[in-house]
């Protein structure tokens, strides 16, 4: 496994592992784009990036629709069993793989047009060092595109404690052998994220009502999404105004957030 002071091993093993068992292959091409629009609804594609990164690209589920929209993609990672699912789902002429992390990227400051990295940053010790790391990445003018863990700033204190709960389930299930922590997943999609979306998608909840976020996703993203959640070691959050902090100490510009789920994705570009 690689070697880098900026990651916690056993988290990579994990997410090797979980893409290992969801490759995404039953995942529709309707729920990918549907997906994808959330995700990147920030960024404006008549600007073609000439060389984009996909840091932590896991299955590359994202990268087969950036692959025709750019002139060359790295899907970067960390995992070497995550980077075996990717090439096999990933195959366009324009796309490369490597084995790294933000801190070992084989490339000079300033390679990259376009940089994203979705639900990764917050899974590594030093959050702010990674940020920084991939804005020195950036040409000037090149846009980074983040999706971290939301603190449930913007939710209701009953929300927070509900998830404090979760967490500390997390934090146990996460310890367990890795069959061990699939099971207890997979039970989770289907006694708990199942019900709540399917009940969100059918009846006026509230948007604060938990997991409405996958009212129309399917039960494989579920499954997917429970194994992610509750099987991943290391877990961080962060608040908006803490993350527009920690793009400004990386020295990006025109910060922007997402104002609908998933919290936060947010984008920020590099001066001139």
């Amino acid at each position: 496994m690689l070697k880098s002071g900026n990651l916690d091993a056993a988290t990579v093993e994990g997410f090797g592992k979980e893409w290992s068992r969801f490759p995404q292959a039953l995942l529709t091409d309707r729920e990918r784009a549907e997906v994808f629009a959330q995700y990147f609804s920030l960024i404006d594609w008549t600007k073609k990036p000439q060389r984009a990164l996909d840091m932590g690209c896991g299955s590359g589920r994202w990268d087969v629709l950036v692959v025709p929209l750019v002139g060359e993609l790295v899907a970067a990672d960390a995992s070497p069993e995550a980077l075996e699912v990717a090439r096999r789902n990933v195959r366009a002429p324009n796309v490369s793989f490597v084995e790294c992390s933000p801190e070992t990227l084989p490339f000079p400051d300033g390679h990259f047009d376009f940089i994203f990295s979705l639900g990764v940053l917050h899974h590594v010790p030093d959050t702010p060092a990674a940020i920084r790391r991939l804005a020195s990445k950036l040409a000037p003018g090149g846009r980074l595109l983040l999706y971290l863990y939301y603190a449930f700033d913007n939710r209701p204190a009953w929300f927070r404690y509900i998830w404090k709960l979760s967490d500390l389930l997390r934090r146990c299930v996460s310890r367990l052998p890795f069959s061990l922590r699939y099971a207890l997943s997979q039970i989770a999609a289907l006694f708990v994220y199942w019900p709540l979306a399917r009940t969100a998608k059918y009846l006026p909840v509230p948007d604060s009502w938990p997991l409405k976020f996958y009212a129309d996703r399917s039960f494989y993203f579920m499954r997917t999404d429970a194994l992610d959640r509750f099987g991943t070691r290391l877990e961080k959050r962060f608040t908006k105004q803490q993350i527009d902090l920690m793009l400004k100490a990386a020295r990006l510009e025109d910060i922007r957030f997402s104002d609908n789920a998933p919290y936060w994705v947010c984008a920020a570009s590099k001066p001139l």
